[in-house]
């Protein structure tokens, strides 16, 4: 963890080399996310609800998921890089070091300025949680952190699984994004919106909505089992298909002889 922290101050000094680009880079990612909030906003303006949930009950969701995101974006874009990084050689030299491969992949770049959309993230959920009609007490606000802290961990694994692929493609499969982006412009509603069999899939298969859609349930007082509160925790399970899949790859990797 400290060699980790040490790698976060060293980005975080890079980037503020050049104060004015990394500002503007935040701006345009806090602006970016902003249209994605108008896009729930005049949907609201045409219904009442959606699926039986109201419009704060929505933004609480919205936000949760975009604030789970980005900070696996934040933290997790190294896993964007392993395609560079098996086509220029560099993998082969992270191998021969004597760390964890999967650590060297994920501080081989970090993106701070995905703090732009964690801040929208915020500012949307502080003025989600007075319209969200949530009755709020310690269990609800531990299951809230749950919701963000494992839905970034399930999104990272979504990050770790999608950089696999590159050891027998070389390349990124853009397929992918369907399940990290798409999952996360998806999760601005409840997933269930999307009916039961997508429902299913996202609970079974790829698990977004163990962290976003039953622990909503439970704040939202719509199921009192304390079994919804900790769904986020077994979506968490989700790590070790994920890290198996990056393990499964390496030990197919062969160097491209860059």
């Amino acid at each position: 963890m400290k060699l980790y922290l040490k790698f976060i101050s060293i980005f975080l000094k890079s980037e503020m080399q050049y104060k004015s680009s990394f500002f503007l880079l935040t701006a345009g990612n806090f602006l970016m996310q902003f249209s994605t909030f108008l896009g729930v906003y005049f949907m609201f303006q045409l219904f009442y609800d959606a699926d039986g949930f109201t419009y704060g009950q929505v933004l609480l969701c919205f936000s949760v998921v975009i604030m789970a995101f980005s900070f696996a974006e934040m933290f997790g874009s190294g896993f964007e890089r392993l395609p560079n990084m098996l086509a220029n050689g560099e993998f082969d030299r992270a191998l021969v070091r004597p760390r964890s491969i999967v650590f060297q992949v994920l501080t081989s770049r970090l993106s701070p300025f995905r703090i732009g959309a964690t801040t929208q993230a915020a500012v949307v959920m502080f003025w989600a949680i007075p319209k969200s009609n949530v009755v709020w007490s310690w269990d609800k606000i531990l299951t809230l952190c749950l919701m963000v802290i494992c839905g970034s961990l399930i999104f990272s694994a979504l990050f770790l699984i999608q950089a696999a692929f590159a050891f027998f493609t070389t390349e990124g499969l853009e397929f992918m994004n369907v399940l990290t982006y798409g999952g996360r412009d998806h999760g601005r509603y409840p997933y269930s919106i999307y009916g039961k069999e997508v429902l299913r899939f996202l609970t079974f298969v790829i698990p977004l909505a163990l962290f976003q859609y039953y622990p909503l349930l439970y704040l939202l007082d719509m199921e009192r089992n304390v079994f919804y509160m900790l769904t986020p925790l077994l979506g968490l399970l989700f790590l070790i298909p994920g890290y198996a899949f990056f393990r499964f790859g390496l030990r197919h990797y062969k160097s491209t002889g860059s």
